[in-house]
């Protein structure tokens, strides 16, 4: 490998998703071969001579019939990858499925994929298969993904858990009055399905800020006069894994951690009910790492930032907007520097490595003790729900996201902003059985 391959790799790897980038290019290659307008034709299909319109045709409807055949077609044949994927991973040996082999970097599927019906549905809104000059894109495919998603957990979801910023609210902002999004979390708890958001934002066990946070939605709950044991099926974990705390049938937040001993200690750190089997003077150690990172990483691009640290996170908060690849260099420099740090005789001798999370905000930067697939495992656990019927909603699914994690847990659905979780939500109701 060159060393100007070695730099464009890394530069790029931790801004794509490899299954995606895969459906990508098998998608192309119908769409570079057959979406080229027609030679005779206008824009609309109609035939034109002497600049005088003599009959509309239906080559237009024609050849958008055409691709969405195409595009479905190529959507079975990977649903039928991942269902061998998924027969050869029950059989121990998933590493050796076609899938595996052509995307290395592919994990577990908790569900099948409908990927030709959700095809179906996701080109009737967005006439994907009508386009003439731009190619199935990313934003195609991921929305697609999520559809498949949703028709597959519908009938037996159990447990939906978000990310806060940019899922359900806007980046830094709270929940607020009156919204949508509010209204379908309510529906999802009157059906029975336990709800929990599952956010970064650490304030310790002071249950008023998350409450602060959430005020629009505590007060739809308390509007809608949600019954006590629906109430009580809505959680909020914060600080990745670290805070957790239930809703009363005054619609208040309490805390859970000692009702439900989450430091059990029998257990290991990368276990839900080891969350805190780890010592302070481990946690302490490897914040002060990530600390020592993170300030090099300030000196070294001369960012104007305050370091910000919490008992189980730190983090840097800009005084202005930083781009995004200011804030991924934070990020990977940080992950770096605690996993070769764990990996040296400095940490506590014996014992095993602490989860952590090191991610870009999207407005900051943090490392935090734990992560999201510890912290949606203890809602599993609390609620008994598999992996299966589990579903994480969320924005930060890159390699320096903190929602990436999760996919190791249970089934996502891949959002970028609340409306789409609104829109997503609204599809996802309508999918529930009656």
């Amino acid at each position: 490998m060159t060393s100007h391959y070695r730099v464009n790799y890394h530069l790029r790897a931790h801004k794509r998703d490899s299954f995606i980038e895969f459906i990508k290019g098998l998608l192309l290659t119908p769409f570079v071969l057959h979406s080229l307008p027609a030679a005779d034709d206008d824009e609309e299909g109609r035939v034109i001579e002497g600049g005088t319109i003599v009959r509309r045709t239906s080559s237009a409807d024609a050849a958008k019939l055409a691709n969405a055949a195409r595009f479905r077609e190529i959507f079975a044949n990977i649903q039928g990858l991942v269902d061998e994927h998924r027969a050869f991973e029950a059989s121990g040996i998933g590493g050796h499925s076609r899938l595996a082999k052509v995307v290395p970097a592919i994990g577990s599927f908790f569900t099948p994929l409908p990927l030709a019906a959700a095809f179906t549905r996701i080109d009737a809104k967005h006439r994907i298969s009508a386009r003439k000059h731009v190619p199935p894109s990313f934003n195609d495919v991921r929305r697609t993904l999520n559809m498949a998603q949703l028709l597959a957990i519908a009938p037996r979801l159990q447990l939906v858990t978000f990310d806060g910023d940019m899922t359900l609210y806007d980046d830094g902002k709270n929940f607020e009055d009156h919204s949508d999004l509010a209204l379908l979390l309510v529906e999802l708890l009157r059906r029975g399905i336990a709800v929990a958001i599952v956010t970064a934002a650490g304030y310790g066990t002071d249950a008023s800020k998350y409450e602060g946070r959430l005020a629009g939605l505590l007060r739809a709950l308390a509007a809608a006069r949600l019954a006590p044991e629906a109430a009580a099926r809505f959680y909020v974990l914060g600080g990745e894994c670290n805070y957790l705390f239930g809703c009363s049938a005054d619609y208040r937040l309490v805390s859970l951690d000692e009702k439900h001993q989450l430091n059990p200690g029998e257990e290991t750190a990368d276990d839900a009910g080891g969350l805190r089997s780890w010592s302070g003077i481990q946690v302490m150690q490897l914040l002060d790492v990530a600390e020592q990172e993170l300030r090099a990483c300030i000196e070294r691009m001369a960012i104007d930032a305050r370091v910000i640290r919490k008992p189980r996170a730190v983090g840097i908060v800009p005084a202005e907007q930083l781009t995004r690849e200011q804030l991924d260099e934070c990020a990977l420099s940080a992950q770096e520097a605690v996993l070769r740090y764990q990996g040296t005789p400095r940490a506590q001798p014996g014992s095993a490595p602490i989860p952590f999370c090191a991610f870009n905000g999207g407005s900051d930067c943090w490392v935090d003790i734990g992560n999201k697939l510890i912290g949606v495992r203890i809602i599993q656990n609390l609620v008994q729900s598999p992996a299966d019927a589990t579903l994480h909603v969320g924005d930060q699914f890159l390699s320096t996201g903190n929602d990436l994690s999760t996919r190791s847990a249970c089934c996502t659905c891949w959002i970028i902003n609340p409306l789409e979780t609104r829109d997503m939500l609204d599809d996802l109701v309508s999918l529930l059985p009656k």
